[in-house]
Parts: structure tokens; C-alpha cells; sequence
């Protein structure tokens, strides 16, 4: 049997999400499929046919597709099901959202944020936020599968000795109760919080959304990505789609600089596997110096200024 991935792109190029899952299924040691959906993606397609590990492109290219939704996108998926014994997906937003409808319309159930395989039906995943591993044994027919990619890496980037065959799909649009109305991009000069390779996240001892500049200062010295905890989100100290932690992006950076926080268990679970974890606190006993390789106990508004002085 085959696997197919499910790819994430920016319109010019796939994410990194995307390549890392690539670098997953290659552990399952079978072809490897990709289906890249979207609007004028011929070239993305012939360039994405160039990467090694790849024997099959499918693409979906129609307008309606230039925004994409797992409402339209589930159905066409899960009719492929017939060709493979594994669907592969990032556990990204769009993954996580995914998955769960493909797994549902084929039978099955989805297995999410899985960060080893073991065996083409054996996967170790975590659970109670990130306190324990299971290992999970996986029988069906068709496994629905979504990638935690910062327990993965981005294969080596070879060309592929021949491209890989790209082919068009013909279905029909499904019907969806979706409708695209607007989209909003925020815009930023840092990098992506889910791909950077140094995240300063403040928490809530940050107080307010203007005391948020102290931890911006640092991240521009730095040009680092900025993060939160959830307790700084759900104050309103900077926008939700910046949260660290089980209910947010799930991060593995090179350095990561916890400012603030306490370290919940749900915010530990979103940034442990970070390479270097500093931790700035002025509480001894608070849970994130556990796994920080450095921690300051300070006040961070006297901390965290003078750092970003002597860059």
C-alpha cells in the first residue's frame, strides 16, 4: 500500500510542516504520495515534483479552492481512501481540523500529534498533556494520522533522481455549508511563532498589553518570534494565535525564553522539547524553572530591559 500527504503551502512554495511530515513517512517505508489542493498551483506542483521521496503528485487546482475548507477538502480525500493505508497530515490548525472530518466520512478514527512511529501500526503520542507517552497499536484499514513536527525532521534536501509524476484530479466541487466571506493577514516583520528558531513567550506577570514591549524589545534584538501563555492571552495582553501550550502551537525551537511564566502544565506541554529553555521568574518555586537548563529568579521588568540593552 501507499501513503498520502496532505500538504500545507503558501501558494509559491510547501511549508515546513509539510516537508517535515514528508520526513515521517518516509519511516513507513512504502510510496509516498502528495495531494496539493489550491487555485493556479502548476507551478508549485512541477517544483514540488523536483523533492525527493515523492513518487506522486495529485493536485486539485479550482478557484474555490484558493481559501481552502476541511468541509470541501474531507469527502475528496477520504474517496482516495481505497489507494492507501495511510493519510498523513501536520497537526497545524489546518491539520487538526482536517483530520478528524477525513477519519470520520472513512470509518475510522483519526490518531493526532503522533512523535514516533514504530511500525506501519504502531505510534508512541503523548498524553495528560505531555506527562506521559502512549504507545498506540493501529489496525485499520486506512490510518488517519496527524504529524507533531516538532518530534520530526525536515528530510535532507535532495532532488529526486527523476520528478515525480504529477496528476491532475477530476471531481467535482462537493457542496460545503461554508462560505468564504474575508480574510485578514496580520502582518509582521518576525518570524512564524510555529517555525522560528528562537521564541521569546511572556505570561501574565507581564501585566498589560503596553508592558508586552519589554518582551517585543527583546525579540527584535533577538529577531525572534513572540509567544504568550494562555493566562497572557486570555487577559488580553496579545492576540490568541501567539498562545504556546496544549490549547495552542506546539513549539520546539532552538532557545526558548519563558518571561513571566509560571509554567502550567498545558504551557509545558506546548514548549518542552525546545533545544535551550530559559526561564525568568521572580518565584523560586515556579514550575518552569522544572525544565529550564537556565533560570533567573528577578523581577523582569529589570531583567529582561537590561538583556535587551547588551545586544
Amino acid at each position: 500500500m501507499k501513503t498520502l500527504i496532505i500538504a500545507e503551502h503558501n501558494q509559491h512554495a510547501l511549508k515546513a510542516a509539510t516537508l517535515v511530515t514528508l520526513g515521517a513517512a518516509q519511516q513507513l517505508g512504502q510510496p509516498i504520495d502528495m495531494l496539493i489542493t489550491g487555485h493556479e498551483i502548476s507551478e508549485l506542483s512541477q517544483d514540488t515534483a523536483t523533492i525527493a521521496g515523492i513518487d506522486r503528485i495529485l493536485t486539485w487546482d479550482h478557484a474555490a479552492l484558493a481559501i481552502p475548507f476541511s468541509e470541501t477538502l474531507a469527502p475528496v480525500i477520504a474517496n482516495l481512501r481505497s489507494q492507501y493505508s495511510h493519510i498523513l497530515l501536520a497537526s497545524s490548525s489546518f491539520g487538526k481540523d482536517l483530520a478528524p472530518r477525513v477519519a470520520a466520512l472513512c470509518g475510522v478514527n483519526a490518531l493526532s500529534d503522533v512523535i514516533e512511529i514504530i511500525s506501519p501500526n504502531q505510534y508512541k503520542r503523548p498524553i495528560y498533556a505531555g506527562n506521559a507517552i502512549a504507545t498506540v497499536k493501529n489496525n485499520a484499514s486506512c490510518q488517519v494520522l496527524t504529524i507533531r513536527t516538532s518530534a520530526f525532521s525536515v528530510p535532507n534536501h535532495e532532488l529526486a533522481v527523476s520528478p515525480a509524476q504529477v496528476h491532475a484530479l477530476s471531481v467535482e466541487l462537493p457542496h460545503s455549508p461554508v462560505r468564504f466571506v474575508e480574510q485578514t493577514l496580520s502582518e509582521s516583520s518576525r518570524p512564524e511563532l510555529n517555525s522560528a528558531e528562537i521564541i521569546v513567550s511572556g505570561g501574565r506577570a507581564i501585566g498589560s498589553e503596553a508592558n508586552f514591549s519589554v518582551i517585543y524589545d527583546l525579540a527584535d534584538k533577538l529577531g525572534a518570534a513572540v509567544g504568550a501563555s494562555r493566562a497572557a492571552v486570555d487577559a488580553g495582553y496579545i492576540a490568541n494565535d501567539l498562545q504556546v501550550g496544549q490549547t495552542g502551537q506546539v513549539v520546539a525551537p532552538s532557545l526558548y525564553l519563558a518571561v513571566g511564566i509560571s509554567g502550567a502544565i498545558q504551557h509545558l506541554a506546548g514548549m518542552k522539547d525546545s533545544k535551550v529553555i530559559v526561564a525568568i521568574n521572580n518565584d523560586p518555586e515556579a514550575p518552569i524553572f522544572s525544565v529550564a537548563d537556565y533560570g533567573l529568579v528577578a523581577d523582569l521588568f529589570d531583567a529582561v530591559p537590561a538583556m535587551t540593552a547588551r545586544l
